[in-house]
């Protein structure tokens, strides 16, 4: 023979790199996750969760520069260099916007700044317990790229902290779901019988239940909060994995590999674990990728209702909670910016499915 003969493994591998959208779509992921985990350091507002507020500049547009005062505190910081990357930084500091300022000897004369034509409150603030160097760092001028929302938050801030949740609600509820849906799944097509009647019977009922009243449920019953919705939605997930392993392995257990592996002796998890799964994976790969899109419109669902990720913490579908209704008033980018987020990276996940479902079809 001239060629090397290729693996499966290479084959898949080959035929997903031809597919356009699918390697578009896998790259597109890789650079959320980069965001996700260094969003501190990329975002505008370094501040824990973004949370930094500035009520006079409200909803302003994209572009919007202004002069920020910044007054520092006697609170010394002590967070680690590491807790500041992945947790960003707690205010220590006080932001003022102003619209216009002076240094006059040992004061500086400053104007607050006021929305809608109006003008702000003057005041005045002693230097002299600041040096030189403090004074020319406390005024700088600020550009948020993406505007604010209605709490003076940098928008683009929130949106790349905002990526988290997003983004590692869908590791999570994936974990859960392929740990309890290969189990349960494994047991029941495996043993069948009275385990299968069983498994079935409690695969059933989950599946009865609407998805998104189920978690509901899950988070009312564990608590609002951030982990506790992670574990909600995976929680509701491993049905589908659970159905797809069963039916996968009843198929499986007849061939000719698993009885040699039983004329060996092999116990029944060595034959499972090490025999079976490995050669059923392909349909269980793609339903991990369809599920974790669907992890994220259910995270972004229970946001908007209010029981998923709770203020401060950004999340997209937080944030279109709080600016739906300015979709009407003029800045709906408020609201569309976070949508187009969740319909992007839903849509990547999407796409690297069906390369994923493609590249593994044996048939094809």
């Amino acid at each position: 023979m001239s060629g090397k003969t290729q693996s499966l493994k290479q084959l898949a591998l080959q035929k997903f790199k031809h597919n356009f959208w699918g390697v578009f779509s896998f790259y597109y992921i890789i650079l959320v996750g980069f965001v996700s985990v260094f969003a501190y350091v990329l975002a505008p507002d370094s501040s824990q969760h973004a949370n930094q507020m500035h009520l006079s500049i409200h909803s302003e547009k994209p572009g919007f520069t202004v002069d920020i005062l910044t007054i520092p505190n006697q609170i010394e910081n002590t967070q680690s260099s590491i807790d500041k990357l992945f947790f960003g930084t707690l205010n220590t500091e006080t932001e003022i916007p102003v619209s216009k300022f002076e240094v006059r000897k040992d004061a500086l004369l400053y104007t607050e700044y006021a929305s809608d034509g109006l003008v702000g409150e003057e005041k005045e603030m002693d230097l002299s317990l600041f040096s030189k160097t403090e004074i020319s760092k406390l005024v700088s001028s600020k550009t948020f790229h993406l505007g604010t929302d209605k709490y003076g938050r940098d928008v683009l801030s929130r949106v790349l902290v905002g990526a988290r949740i997003s983004f590692f609600i869908g590791f999570v509820a994936v974990f859960i779901s392929l740990f309890i849906g290969l189990a349960l799944g494994s047991i029941a097509g495996y043993y069948g019988g009275k385990v299968d009647a069983i498994i079935m019977w409690v695969i059933n009922v989950t599946w009865s239940i609407p998805t998104l009243l189920l978690v509901i449920a899950i988070t009312l019953a564990l608590g609002k909060g951030f982990w506790q919705v992670f574990i909600a939605v995976g929680l509701t997930m491993w049905v589908e994995v659970a159905r797809v392993v069963r039916g996968q392995i009843i198929s499986a257990k007849e061939m000719q590999y698993v009885t040699a592996a039983r004329a060996l002796g092999y116990n029944d998890y060595r034959i499972i674990t090490k025999h079976i799964l490995p050669n059923i994976m392909a349909p269980v790969i793609v339903i991990c990728a369809a599920n974790f899109a669907s992890a994220i419109l259910i995270e972004s669902g229970l946001s908007f209702l209010g029981i998923g990720a709770q203020p401060p913490m950004a999340s997209w579908g937080a944030m279109i909670k709080d600016h739906y209704n300015y979709i009407i008033l003029g800045k709906p980018y408020l609201a569309v910016i976070p949508g187009l987020c969740i319909m992007s990276l839903v849509m990547a996940f999407m796409l690297i499915g069906n390369a994923l479902r493609d590249a593994l079809d044996v048939k094809s």
